[in-house]
């Protein structure tokens, strides 16, 4: 197949291959123009001028700027003005002032502004004849003094597409390295506002310097071409800073200067004959014999989605034979894409199977009736107890971490906004100064995510939901030994106790906790800078695991004291919602957790009814910071009400319960499960109240279904929505056992199958571990080693806009694509057993 580049690039590979070819001559330079959707498009590139930007929430998360798409991947972003070479994920970004768009002539104009530092510019864009975008950059005044030799325009392109590949630079030539070699310059104090207090601060060097770079010049799916009209372009490896860093291109800019101060022009790589391979979307896990089976294939837009797809049935022998095939039914468009349809539900021979299309097969999947039973084991068994803090985990030879964090927690600093959305507000609302050691934290619960922080909202969350997987399923399964005295777990060695009790309590004791130290929920315990955020690894070795204590002297340590203050920080500014949520969670586990630890079973409800009356009689602490503080207040309100109602059968909840029913009709889409758990208990008149809410549920539903041709909501925020589509499976489920004439069953199997490989841009489960083919890399704590924890579930396709989605296998760092999340784990585990009910039902 042949590619056209841009006539320049063309030249330049003509005049530097050591074998030249001759060039085609009925090959011509393709225009590119800028379509609709406000991106700049030829054959098989595109290159997206700020139509995503940074949310602010958690810095850079590498989708903002001047981006490339080349082949259906993403392969440059960021291309912005940076004050440092090879910008980290906590380093300062510009502020995007205003976006003008000018169709008729394809330009895009950006002005963007660094408020605090007095610094404006203008990122100017248009077509530049062949598959090529000149970029410009303009100031209105001289750069600040302060930012002369800082700032500069940064375009970063994946390392993980450039593995493997050469680059000229002029008339040089390198290879991308596999691991970073960067010669550095001396350790000098990085910009203040990455917030770091480990001693970083050196910068590699530029592996190169040219005024033209042509990067991977043989490999015309990752062939671009960046030139500057002025001065020289530096070529950095800026995972020498940071396992996450990118290969950057940057152009410092001029001080004493105003007006035009940057001209690049980034030529990529078109190719007019280049068709995308379909995706042939569909369960990894397979499906049940009665359930509907359909999969889903995507191709490119102009794409007659001609062919026949097969489903192969796989003999003992090897052998394969058709089960039935079909020209695939035209669903229509979404996003960039055609869709069709390929329904095999007729099939319900248990067996081996696979799905072929114009010669692409799927890896093989199963049909048959217990393929939803086992799902939830590696979620349970292995990514749960991975998660688990203050413990340290083993898995055969396998040390997953040592006891970790044997020294929370400190009281964190008054009128102090911190990383990762925590903040403590003017008091700290407890005994305790700013700084001083909070006995008793060391106890329990979940490290978060792929990083290490225990957020109180995510424990009670996780909590709540193992113990309706417990109450609904009776999970009895035991392959983990869990031993809080000693502070061990065992992977695959049982100790008798069912795994989701253990689990259970090991959250719960985090909650009792936080009340037995403060007397009230916490917004989580963190790390207490960017440095010890950004650890990778062993979660034991982030800390000394000794209390800091300044009477020590420097460099010694004493019994369990040391001088070092690496402890993590409990952020306790009083919150209502918190406190709800947590004694929601208490009181569940105390139903959970009767007749296997009765004493502290009692001792979390006791918690549960004290907080509860505290809180009714008072006036609500309405604290509210990021996605820390907890949920509405009426939410929280009603899951303690519900929760204690179960627990108690005390007529007051019931009442409360009665009360809030207008907030259940306004809340109803997060919190219907939550309203459905009171039926039980409840008088007929309140499911006749919800019968109406399940109704408009199923509309809505309906409507989402026919929105994609996924039939599940598919979100398109700056992290990507499987916690969406799992909730929606849940609830579905819930709703269609209270209202099995309202809300059918199928959305429950639905989002299996979505999560499962039947979603956009790729066929992979999003269940590391789980389908024949799932995440194999993606964003835990070992997510430096390229790798996976079994059962984890990551957040799923991100939707670039106007119109990508994304999910890379080949780069772990995409937070919002590739990051676990602890409660979306213990989510899939009721998830996974509530389809395994509906298709066990008759």
């Amino acid at each position: 197949m042949q590619s056209s580049f841009s006539t320049i690039v063309l030249a330049l590979a003509l005049a530097l291959s050591a074998n030249p070819v001759r060039a085609q001559e009925d090959v011509k330079p393709d225009v590119i123009t800028l379509n609709a959707k406000e991106y700049y498009e030829a054959p098989a590139t595109n290159l997206l001028v700020f139509s995503n930007r940074a949310d602010g929430l958690f810095a850079d998360a590498k989708i903002s700027g001047v981006e490339i798409i080349q082949r259906d991947q993403r392969i440059a972003t960021n291309g912005d003005v940076r004050l440092s070479a090879t910008p980290g994920q906590w380093d300062p970004m510009a502020r995007m002032v205003a976006r003008r768009v000018d169709r008729s002539t394809g330009v895009i104009e950006v002005d963007l502004e660094y408020p605090t530092e007095g610094f404006r510019y203008t990122i100017r864009s248009e077509p530049a004849g062949a598959a090529a975008v000149r970029i410009t950059l303009s100031l209105p005044a001289a750069l600040p003094p302060a930012l002369v030799g800082k700032a500069g325009f940064t375009l970063e392109f994946l390392p993980a597409a450039y593995f493997h590949q050469g680059y000229l630079a002029d008339d040089a030539t390198g290879i991308f390295p596999l691991h970073p070699t960067s010669d550095m310059t001396a350790a000098a104090q990085r910009n203040a506002a990455s917030g770091r207090s480990d001693g970083a601060g050196a910068e590699p060097l530029p592996m190169a310097t040219a005024r033209r770079f042509v990067l991977a010049p043989s490999d015309p799916a990752r062939r671009i071409m960046v030139s500057s009209a002025g001065d020289p372009i530096g070529l950095y490896d800026g995972r020498a800073q940071a396992q996450n860093g990118w290969f950057v291109l940057r152009g410092l800019l001029p001080g004493g200067r105003s007006g035009r101060v940057l001209d690049w022009t980034v030529s990529l790589t078109a190719a007019p004959d280049w068709r995308r391979e379909p995706v042939i979307g569909h369960s990894q896990i397979g499906y049940t014999p009665d359930q509907a089976k359909v999969a889903t294939i995507e191709v490119g837009q102009q794409d007659d989605g001609a062919g026949v797809v097969k489903l192969l049935r796989v003999a003992p022998d090897g052998s394969e034979s058709v089960a039935t095939s079909a020209s695939p039914t035209l669903w229509g468009s979404y996003l960039r894409y055609r869709y069709y349809a390929f329904d095999f539900s007729r099939i319900r021979q248990p067996g081996l199977y696979l799905l072929e299309y114009r010669g692409k097969r799927t890896a093989p999947f199963r049909i048959d009736p217990t393929v939803y039973a086992e799902a939830w084991h590696a979620s349970l068994g292995i990514f749960l107890p991975v998660q688990m803090d203050h413990m340290a985990v083993n898995e055969a030879y396998r040390v997953w971490h040592g006891d970790a964090h044997r020294d929370d927690a400190r009281q964190a600093p008054v009128n102090h906004e911190h990383i990762d959305l925590y903040r403590q507000g003017p008091t700290t609302d407890t005994r305790f100064a700013p700084g001083e050691h909070i006995p008793g934290l060391n106890v329990g619960g979940w490290l978060d995510a792929g990083d290490f922080d225990i957020r109180t909202q995510t424990q009670y969350a996780v909590v709540r939901s193992l113990v309706r997987s417990w109450e609904q399923f009776g999970l009895r399964r035991d392959t983990t030994s869990i031993d809080p005295a000693t502070r061990r777990v065992e992977i695959h060695v049982p100790d008798g106790t069912p795994d989701i009790l253990q689990q259970i309590r090991h959250g719960a004791v985090q909650l009792v906790a936080q009340f037995d130290a403060v007397g009230h929920a916490i917004h989580g315990i963190v790390e207490p800078d960017v440095g010890q955020y950004t650890h990778l690894g062993d979660a034991a070795s982030k800390t000394d695991g000794l209390i800091y204590d300044p009477a020590v002297e420097p460099g010694s340590s004493l019994a369990d004291r040391s001088a070092t203050p690496d402890d993590r920080w409990a952020f306790t500014s009083k919150s209502s919602a918190l406190n709800y949520g947590s004694i929601a969670a208490l009181a569940a586990a105390s139903r959970a957790l009767r007749g296997t630890d009765d004493p502290f079973a009692a001792r979390c409800l006791e918690i549960a009814l004290r907080i509860w009356s505290d809180e009714e009689g008072r006036r609500p602490d309405m604290f509210r910071h990021g996605n820390t503080t907890g949920g509405p207040l009426q939410a929280e309100r009603l899951g303690a009400a519900v929760e204690l109602l179960a627990a108690t059968r005390d007529a007051r909840f019931a009442r409360a319960i009665d009360g809030l029913l207008p907030a259940i009709e306004k809340l109803f889409d997060r919190e219907a499960v939550t309203a459905l758990d009171a039926i039980p208990f409840m008088p007929p008149r309140y499911r006749d109240a919800l019968k109406p809410l399940a109704r408009k549920w199923a509309a809505a539903a309906a409507a989402t279904a026919a929105a994609n041709p996924y039939r599940v909501p598919i979100t398109e925020g700056g992290w990507a929505g499987n916690g969406a589509v799992i909730d929606f499976g849940i609830t579905a489920y819930r709703l269609h056992r209270a209202f099995p004439d309202i809300v059918p069953s199928r959305h429950v199997l639905d989002a299996m199958a979505y999560l499962h490989g039947n979603h956009p841009g790729s066929d992979l489960s999003f269940v590391s571990g789980v389908g024949t083919r799932s995440k194999e890399v993606a964003y835990g704590s070992n997510r430096a080693d390229f790798s996976f924890i079994a059962g984890g579930v990551v957040p799923g396709v991100l939707i670039l806009k106007p119109d990508f989605p994304e999910n890379h296998e080949d780069w772990p760092f995409f937070w919002g694509e590739n990051e676990y999340v602890v409660d979306l784990g213990a989510a899939y585990v009721e998830l996974a057993n509530s389809a395994s009910a509906v298709s066990a039902a008759p």
